[in-house]
Protein backbone atom coordinates (compact mmCIF):
# COMPACT_ATOMS: atom_id res chain seq x y z
CA UNK A 1 0.00 0.00 0.00
CA UNK A 2 1.53 3.33 -0.88
CA UNK A 3 1.77 5.90 1.83
CA UNK A 4 0.17 9.00 1.70
CA UNK A 5 3.44 10.67 2.67
CA UNK A 6 5.12 9.64 -0.77
CA UNK A 7 2.34 11.41 -2.68
CA UNK A 8 2.97 14.38 -0.81
CA UNK A 9 4.46 16.88 -3.65
CA UNK A 10 8.39 17.07 -3.14
CA UNK A 11 8.08 21.00 -2.92
CA UNK A 12 5.23 21.08 -0.26
CA UNK A 13 7.35 18.14 1.86
CA UNK A 14 10.42 20.39 1.79
CA UNK A 15 8.66 23.79 2.76
CA UNK A 16 7.24 21.49 6.13
CA UNK A 17 11.00 20.73 6.56
CA UNK A 18 12.01 23.87 6.80
CA UNK A 19 9.28 25.51 8.35
CA UNK A 20 9.83 22.62 11.31
CA UNK A 21 13.37 23.50 11.33
CA UNK A 22 13.15 27.32 11.68
CA UNK A 23 10.19 26.58 14.81
CA UNK A 24 12.73 24.26 16.28
CA UNK A 25 15.63 26.19 16.25
CA UNK A 26 14.03 29.61 17.56
CA UNK A 27 12.34 27.60 20.29
CA UNK A 28 15.73 26.26 20.85
CA UNK A 29 17.18 29.55 21.16
CA UNK A 30 14.52 30.63 23.48
CA UNK A 31 14.58 28.32 25.77
CA UNK A 32 18.70 28.04 25.86
CA UNK A 33 18.61 32.04 26.38
CA UNK A 34 16.14 31.48 29.44
CA UNK A 35 17.99 28.59 30.89
CA UNK A 36 21.01 30.73 31.09
CA UNK A 37 19.34 33.94 32.43
CA UNK A 38 18.44 31.46 34.81
CA UNK A 39 21.59 30.81 35.11
CA UNK A 40 23.11 34.51 35.69
CA UNK A 41 20.32 35.40 37.93
CA UNK A 42 21.62 32.48 40.57
CA UNK A 43 24.64 33.80 39.99
CA UNK A 44 23.63 37.03 41.19
CA UNK A 45 21.86 35.65 44.06
CA UNK A 46 25.34 34.24 45.31
CA UNK A 47 27.24 37.09 44.97
CA UNK A 48 24.81 39.04 46.75
CA UNK A 49 24.86 35.87 49.35
CA UNK A 50 28.78 36.21 49.65
CA UNK A 51 28.25 40.18 50.04
CA UNK A 52 26.10 39.38 53.32
CA UNK A 53 28.49 36.60 54.78
CA UNK A 54 31.14 39.01 54.24
CA UNK A 55 29.17 42.25 56.14
CA UNK A 56 28.25 39.93 58.89
CA UNK A 57 32.42 39.25 59.37
CA UNK A 58 33.34 42.74 59.22
CA UNK A 59 34.31 44.12 62.78
CA UNK A 60 31.69 46.13 64.44
CA UNK A 61 30.61 49.45 64.21
CA UNK A 62 30.82 51.36 67.36
CA UNK A 63 28.38 53.37 68.90
CA UNK A 64 29.73 56.79 67.32
CA UNK A 65 30.52 55.21 63.50
CA UNK A 66 26.95 53.59 63.96
CA UNK A 67 25.62 57.64 64.78
CA UNK A 68 26.94 58.92 61.64
CA UNK A 69 26.02 56.34 59.14
CA UNK A 70 23.97 58.07 56.52
CA UNK A 71 23.31 55.22 53.73
CA UNK A 72 22.46 52.31 55.93
CA UNK A 73 21.87 49.83 52.81
CA UNK A 74 25.90 50.09 52.36
CA UNK A 75 26.11 48.47 56.25
CA UNK A 76 22.94 46.12 56.10
CA UNK A 77 23.86 42.98 57.61
CA UNK A 78 26.70 44.55 59.97
CA UNK A 79 27.52 43.77 63.35
CA UNK A 80 27.40 47.01 66.06
CA UNK A 81 27.46 47.57 69.43
CA UNK A 82 25.61 50.37 71.55
CA UNK A 83 24.94 51.20 74.97
CA UNK A 84 21.53 52.77 76.23
CA UNK A 85 18.04 52.07 77.86
CA UNK A 86 15.42 49.46 76.92
CA UNK A 87 12.23 51.48 76.31
CA UNK A 88 10.32 48.41 77.53
CA UNK A 89 7.12 50.51 77.96
CA UNK A 90 6.39 50.57 73.69
CA UNK A 91 7.38 46.95 73.28
CA UNK A 92 5.79 45.27 70.41
CA UNK A 93 5.16 41.78 69.28
CA UNK A 94 4.44 40.86 66.02
CA UNK A 95 1.98 38.02 65.64
CA UNK A 96 2.61 35.20 62.83
CA UNK A 97 6.32 34.96 62.65
CA UNK A 98 7.89 32.12 62.41
CA UNK A 99 11.42 30.22 64.28
CA UNK A 100 12.35 26.35 62.95
CA UNK A 101 8.70 26.28 61.77
CA UNK A 102 7.08 27.45 65.00
CA UNK A 103 4.57 30.07 64.82
CA UNK A 104 5.24 32.67 67.49
CA UNK A 105 5.95 36.22 67.85
CA UNK A 106 9.27 38.83 67.21
CA UNK A 107 9.48 41.06 70.47
CA UNK A 108 10.66 44.63 69.31
CA UNK A 109 11.86 46.84 71.98
CA UNK A 110 13.12 50.58 71.27
CA UNK A 111 16.26 51.08 72.27
CA UNK A 112 17.60 54.96 73.87
CA UNK A 113 21.48 55.45 72.32
CA UNK A 114 22.98 56.72 75.48
CA UNK A 115 24.52 60.66 74.92
CA UNK A 116 22.11 61.00 72.59
CA UNK A 117 17.90 62.26 71.40
CA UNK A 118 18.03 59.35 69.17
CA UNK A 119 16.22 55.81 69.20
CA UNK A 120 16.48 52.80 66.98
CA UNK A 121 13.89 49.71 67.10
CA UNK A 122 15.55 46.32 67.91
CA UNK A 123 14.40 42.96 67.14
CA UNK A 124 15.20 41.44 70.20
CA UNK A 125 14.24 38.17 69.43
CA UNK A 126 11.38 35.50 69.09
CA UNK A 127 8.96 34.28 71.99
CA UNK A 128 6.04 31.25 71.03
CA UNK A 129 2.96 31.88 71.14
CA UNK A 130 1.13 30.37 73.94
CA UNK A 131 -2.21 28.45 71.77
CA UNK A 132 -4.98 28.51 74.11
CA UNK A 133 -4.97 31.96 74.79
CA UNK A 134 -3.04 33.82 72.13
CA UNK A 135 -3.92 37.17 73.50
CA UNK A 136 -1.54 36.23 76.80
CA UNK A 137 1.88 36.64 76.22
CA UNK A 138 5.10 34.79 77.35
CA UNK A 139 7.36 37.29 79.92
CA UNK A 140 10.14 38.39 78.66
CA UNK A 141 12.86 39.59 80.78
CA UNK A 142 14.14 43.69 79.86
CA UNK A 143 17.12 44.70 81.91
CA UNK A 144 16.87 47.91 83.00
CA UNK A 145 19.55 50.62 83.22
CA UNK A 146 22.08 50.95 81.13
CA UNK A 147 22.91 47.88 78.70
CA UNK A 148 24.89 47.26 76.14
CA UNK A 149 23.81 45.26 72.88
CA UNK A 150 25.13 43.25 70.14
CA UNK A 151 22.91 43.81 67.47
CA UNK A 152 23.35 43.41 63.20
CA UNK A 153 22.23 45.90 60.61
CA UNK A 154 18.97 44.72 59.39
CA UNK A 155 15.86 46.48 57.56
CA UNK A 156 12.37 46.69 59.39
CA UNK A 157 10.01 42.86 59.95
CA UNK A 158 8.64 42.03 56.29
CA UNK A 159 4.66 43.43 55.97
CA UNK A 160 2.32 40.41 56.30
CA UNK A 161 -0.67 40.56 54.61
CA UNK A 162 -3.38 41.72 57.03
CA UNK A 163 -7.16 41.09 56.97
CA UNK A 164 -9.66 42.90 58.81
CA UNK A 165 -7.97 45.74 60.01
CA UNK A 166 -9.88 47.58 62.67
CA UNK A 167 -11.39 50.87 61.81
CA UNK A 168 -9.62 53.05 63.01
CA UNK A 169 -6.32 51.80 61.46
CA UNK A 170 -7.99 51.26 57.99
CA UNK A 171 -8.27 54.97 58.29
CA UNK A 172 -4.79 54.98 58.70
CA UNK A 173 -4.19 56.01 62.60
CA UNK A 174 -2.70 53.77 64.25
CA UNK A 175 -3.53 52.21 67.87
CA UNK A 176 -2.83 54.38 70.96
CA UNK A 177 -0.05 53.12 72.99
CA UNK A 178 -2.14 51.96 75.68
CA UNK A 179 -3.48 49.42 73.16
CA UNK A 180 -2.45 45.90 72.93
CA UNK A 181 1.36 45.51 71.99
CA UNK A 182 0.21 42.80 69.78
CA UNK A 183 0.76 43.73 65.88
CA UNK A 184 0.65 42.05 62.62
CA UNK A 185 2.99 44.29 61.22
CA UNK A 186 5.18 47.61 62.13
CA UNK A 187 5.56 50.99 60.42
CA UNK A 188 7.88 52.55 62.09
CA UNK A 189 6.91 56.36 61.04
CA UNK A 190 3.62 55.51 62.32
CA UNK A 191 5.09 53.94 65.58
CA UNK A 192 7.55 57.31 65.92
CA UNK A 193 4.22 59.14 65.83
CA UNK A 194 2.41 57.34 67.89
CA UNK A 195 5.09 57.16 70.34
CA UNK A 196 6.82 61.10 69.90
CA UNK A 197 9.87 59.11 70.71
CA UNK A 198 12.46 60.13 68.26
CA UNK A 199 13.09 56.89 66.31
CA UNK A 200 15.14 56.33 63.38
CA UNK A 201 12.53 55.03 60.29
CA UNK A 202 15.48 53.99 57.96
CA UNK A 203 16.31 50.48 59.61
CA UNK A 204 16.09 48.31 62.72
CA UNK A 205 18.68 46.26 64.06
CA UNK A 206 18.76 42.25 64.88
CA UNK A 207 20.04 41.40 68.16
CA UNK A 208 22.60 38.68 68.02
CA UNK A 209 23.89 36.16 70.26
CA UNK A 210 22.65 33.18 72.71
CA UNK A 211 18.91 32.93 73.60
CA UNK A 212 18.44 35.31 76.88
CA UNK A 213 15.61 37.00 78.65
CA UNK A 214 13.32 34.22 77.09
CA UNK A 215 13.82 34.84 73.46
CA UNK A 216 15.17 32.63 70.92
CA UNK A 217 17.78 34.52 68.23
CA UNK A 218 18.26 31.89 65.45
CA UNK A 219 16.85 34.51 63.43
CA UNK A 220 16.64 33.45 59.76
CA UNK A 221 19.02 33.82 57.21
CA UNK A 222 17.84 36.00 54.09
CA UNK A 223 15.43 33.88 51.34
CA UNK A 224 17.31 34.80 47.73
CA UNK A 225 15.56 32.09 46.04
CA UNK A 226 18.94 30.70 44.00
CA UNK A 227 17.58 27.14 44.47
CA UNK A 228 14.74 28.57 42.67
CA UNK A 229 16.80 30.33 39.45
CA UNK A 230 19.00 26.31 39.45
CA UNK A 231 15.13 24.86 38.78
CA UNK A 232 14.37 27.28 36.49
CA UNK A 233 16.76 26.52 34.41
CA UNK A 234 16.94 23.19 34.73
CA UNK A 235 13.50 23.13 33.37
CA UNK A 236 14.13 25.55 30.40
CA UNK A 237 17.61 23.01 29.73
CA UNK A 238 15.20 20.20 29.95
CA UNK A 239 12.88 21.36 27.34
CA UNK A 240 15.79 22.32 24.60
CA UNK A 241 17.10 19.15 24.99
CA UNK A 242 13.51 17.76 24.22
CA UNK A 243 13.39 19.87 21.12
CA UNK A 244 16.67 18.28 19.89
CA UNK A 245 15.07 14.80 20.47
CA UNK A 246 11.66 15.34 19.10
CA UNK A 247 13.28 17.31 15.90
CA UNK A 248 16.40 14.24 15.56
CA UNK A 249 13.09 11.90 15.68
CA UNK A 250 10.61 13.15 13.23
CA UNK A 251 12.88 15.32 10.91
CA UNK A 252 15.77 12.83 10.55
CA UNK A 253 15.30 9.46 11.73
CA UNK A 254 11.58 8.70 10.99
CA UNK A 255 12.23 10.12 7.82
CA UNK A 256 15.22 7.53 6.89
CA UNK A 257 13.75 4.57 8.41
CA UNK A 258 10.36 5.07 5.97
CA UNK A 259 12.59 5.42 3.42
CA UNK A 260 14.34 1.77 4.37
CA UNK A 261 13.42 -1.23 2.29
Amino acid sequence: MIQHSALEPRPRRRGRFWLVTVAAVLTLAATVSLGRWQLSRAAQKEALQAEIDAQKQLPALDQDSFLAMEKPALALHRPVQLRGLWLAPQTVYLDNRQMHGVPGFYVLTPFAIEGTEQAVMIQRGWVQRNFNDRSQLVPVDTPGGLVEVTARVATPPAQLLELGKPAAQAGGTQPSVGSSPIRQNLDLASFRAETKLPLRTDLTLQQTGAASEGLQRDWPAPALGVEKHYGYAFQWFGLAALVVLLYAWFQIIAPWRKRMP
